[in-house]
């Protein structure tokens, strides 16, 4: 079964579109877990990772039966250095022990031989000798579109020999993104021109539920544009950030769906994994509140479940 379809079941399983960010910044881990790890290995890269594991698989252990994704960022795992990377793979490896599918968000991209080598190290193997090992073994992986296709063939042909996915930059949530995003090409926009390559050159790879292997990362936050570009890109799953603490409401995600109630899955991060610091309880308590309020949000908003 395709990446995308696996993921739409698992959404249609649990009857919730969300996908929760994994953005373990220290400041977002409860002071006393920090507390526990640097008083085992001292004020070190280590303590600082280990804390990390154990505040990620507390939340997936919480959230593992309420949503059917997760996606670890990994900026947050490589500020703390090899250790950092190590707490990546056992968080990947971790979440999907449990069930969720993994998106990793990475947005790698490079020339051609570069590209293959991201490619393999997140969705696909290398080989060692005669060993051909998975160094990542995500579900699915951010990418930049932005050095053309010969930058993204290399992750759909692992994607297809894998079963695996990627999210294409289109049309993101930050601010200052239509400084180029919105930039015309003829009667155009830029983000317009890469939605349309990216489905252009995944075309051979549909699944059951009408998608292809290259997905879409469009901003709640630009409501209009993805209208707009959900009507465009017909067999295009949809990655959506901007829900919530970046501003974008349950209606405004709720435009990246289909006429179905499919091809889409909104991500929450500090809003979930640091609703404790609002409430003042459990971290994990509080994580799985917020994220079946932020379920029925949805629901209500698609008007599917």
């Amino acid at each position: 079964m395709m990446s995308f379809d696996r993921l739409q079941e698992k959404i249609d399983a649990m009857q919730n579109p969300t996908v929760v960010g994994l953005d373990p910044d220290l400041g977002n881990i409860p002071p006393q877990m920090l507390e526990k790890h640097v008083a085992e290995k001292g004020e070190t890269l280590e303590a600082a990772a280990s804390a990390v594991c154990e505040f990620n698989f507390g939340l997936i252990d919480a959230l593992c039966d309420v949503v059917p994704a997760v996606k670890p960022q990994s900026a947050f795992f490589e500020l703390l250095g090899p250790s950092g990377v190590l707490a990546l793979k056992q968080t990947c490896d971790y979440a999907k022990e449990k069930g969720l599918y993994v998106i990793c968000d990475g947005k790698r991209n490079d020339i051609d031989s570069t590209a293959q080598a991201y490619a393999g190290a997140y969705l696909g193997t290398v080989k060692v000798g005669s060993a051909e090992l998975f160094p990542f073994d995500v579900d699915a992986l951010t990418v930049s579109a932005y050095l053309g296709s010969d930058g993204i063939k290399p992750f759909i042909d692992m994607s297809a020999k894998y079963d695996k996915a990627v999210f294409a930059l289109v049309k993101t949530s930050n601010p200052s993104s239509g400084e180029l995003q919105d930039k015309r090409i003829g009667s155009q926009t830029l983000y317009t021109a890469v939605g349309d390559l990216m489905q252009e050159i995944s075309a051979g790879t549909i699944g059951k539920y009408g998608y292809s292997r290259v997905g879409a990362v469009v901003g709640a936050t630009y409501p209009e544009e993805m209208e707009f570009l959900r009507d465009r890109l017909r067999s295009t799953f949809f990655l959506v950030p901007g829900y919530g603490a970046q501003g974008g409401s349950a209606a405004e995600a709720a435009k990246a769906f289909d006429k179905n109630g499919c091809g889409a899955i909104v991500n929450s991060s500090r809003g979930i994994i640091a609703a404790w610091k609002k409430s003042g309880g459990d971290y994990q308590s509080a994580a799985r509140e917020e994220a079946l309020r932020m379920r029925d949000e949805l629901r209500n908003a698609i008007g599917k479940y």
